[in-house]
């Protein structure tokens, strides 16, 4: 392959459109007032979006490749497209629980509090469960896992997408 594409702006383009999704997506939640209960949901949107992103990234570099694509740059372009998107989120995110909604994370406490009192915990699992919510809530933590779970999922994603759309030269004979 002499004239193999550029996946390089393939994945910052696609990556930056679906970072952006997700912001605004999250934004939309939280200007409705929905973000709490309905965050979940956001997250499912966010996911069905980043499906779509990456299997077209994918589409876009094979039809810029002479309709060829192997299953190694299917890969590269889906999990470099999650990853893009990861970080735009991650700072989105930083942002957000910073400067945005400081008590964020202690209003989602609050609810889960309540779901733990529903389910009749005592007052020590309830407190047990607490610290250890909150160790894990942490930037420290939450921001490697966050970026980690995106580029598996993106892995996942674009192995798919790549087994289905792989085309080789060599195929060609």
């Amino acid at each position: 392959m002499e004239n193999q594409a550029n996946s390089k702006n393939i994945i910052l383009n696609y990556g930056l459109y679906l970072g952006i999704i997700g912001v605004f997506i999250h934004l939309a939640f939280y200007a409705s007032g929905t973000l709490i209960k309905f965050g979940w949901l956001s997250g499912i949107i966010g996911f069905v979006a980043m499906i779509i992103l990456i299997i077209l990234g994918i589409k876009k570099f094979k039809t810029d490749n002479n309709g060829f694509l192997t299953f190694g740059q299917a890969l590269k372009v889906g999990v470099g497209i999650a990853l893009i998107s990861a970080v735009i989120t991650t700072v989105y995110t930083l942002i957000f629980t910073n400067v945005i909604e400081p008590d964020f994370q202690a209003q989602m406490m609050e609810v889960q509090k309540q779901t733990w009192i529903d389910a009749g915990m005592t007052d020590e699992q309830i407190e047990a469960s607490e610290a250890m919510s909150k160790k894990f809530s942490s930037p420290v933590i939450t921001i490697p896992l966050s970026i980690v779970v995106s580029a598996f999922f993106g892995f996942i994603i674009s192995a798919i997408g790549g087994a289905i759309m792989k085309k080789t030269e060599e195929e060609q004979y």
